[in-house]
């Protein structure tokens, strides 16, 4: 399995230096790809509760999210190999040409690295302020992957939805090649249906163990029973790690612990069929600095349980300071 590392765009940071040195040290450390993830805004009295749970208070660490599709320019600008992924952007309060041709120059700027990973998002309040209607959010998130695909793919472009209409058209620039779009959302029949039909893999966050390598191969039934190909489906979760001196209760959240049972949390995903995690450790962390040191902790425990696929060459301790200090 391979591994990506969640880029930092949170208040504590500094956008001058710190996505350009932890994408450096990132990349020189062994992680395959760099990811940014999206909120539009962060609204004092919500509408809902967070993932639309009522009454569930919106993380704190939201209060600040830089724009994802610039952090991941700032990350393209000093890497080399690394993919670069969305994880992820909600597609609805997108217009979809903007985004056609921002992710097209982006992975022409990057020798074709781009992932764009989407979804639908889950905040009333975000929807609102972008004059989005969140009840149409399913139906949009459709015509945005529609749309991407026709914007993204051969000109002359002749394209229509219920919020765009092209014709015959040259759209430039185009990506190197075919831009993966990833999805995200849960194991509903509905968001499996969209990925089954339309999607280049699923992008679930905090599962693992049966639950994710059932949805799973119930997932890749669906793509097969589409008439796709299953073997070129990504599976590549989402882990939101947090890293304590001491082991956490029976009642812990997966990836949440010691690095011990957050290393065995990850032996699970790479079990149920992950091609690829992404380690989310930015709103755990105070600063860009223990970042990278909580990273390289996970990059060499999972190393030495050979949890890492082959074929990237693991960085050591001294390789990695001299990328944090360059």
């Amino acid at each position: 399995m391979k591994f990506g590392l969640s880029l930092p765009q949170g208040a504590h940071i500094d956008l001058r230096r710190d996505v350009t040195e932890v994408a450096r040290a990132a990349e020189q450390a062994g992680f395959a790809s760099l990811w940014a993830y999206e909120r539009v805004l962060f609204p004092v009295n919500p509408v809902h509760g967070m993932y639309g749970i009522p009454g569930l208070p919106w993380l704190k660490y939201y209060e600040y999210c830089a724009d994802p599709l610039t952090v991941l320019t700032l990350a393209g600008a000093v890497t080399e190999n690394v993919r670069l992924g969305t994880s992820i952007l909600i597609g609805p309060l997108h217009q979809t040409l903007s985004l056609a041709r921002t992710l097209a120059t982006l992975d022409q700027a990057t020798g074709g690295r781009v992932i764009a990973g989407l979804g639908s998002g889950w905040a009333v309040d975000e929807y609102q302020a972008m004059g989005v209607d969140f009840t149409r959010r399913g139906q949009i998130l459709d015509e945005t992957i529609d749309g991407l695909r026709a914007l993204l793919g051969p000109n002359p472009v002749t394209y229509r939805d219920s919020r765009i209409a092209i014709e015959e058209a040259m759209v430039s620039p185009k990506p190197v090649s075919r831009i993966p779009i990833m999805l995200g959302g849960g194991s509903s029949d509905r968001a499996f249906r969209r990925i089954a039909k339309k999607g280049d893999g699923w992008l679930p966050v905090g599962l693992t163990g049966s639950v994710l390598a059932d949805g799973w191969k119930r997932l890749l039934g669906l793509v097969e029973m589409e008439g796709r190909d299953p073997q070129r489906m990504e599976l590549i979760p989402i882990a939101h790690v947090a890293i304590a001196d001491k082991p956490a209760g029976p009642d812990r959240q997966p990836f949440q612990g010691n690095l011990g049972q957050v290393i065995d949390d990850m032996a699970e995903t790479a079990e149920a069929g992950a091609d690829e995690l992404i380690v989310e450790l930015d709103a755990s962390v105070a600063n860009s600095a223990e970042l990278i040191d909580k990273a390289l902790a996970v990059m060499q425990a999972v190393t030495a349980a050979g949890l890492r696929s082959t074929g990237t060459s693991a960085s050591t301790n001294g390789d990695l300071a001299a990328g944090i200090s360059s």
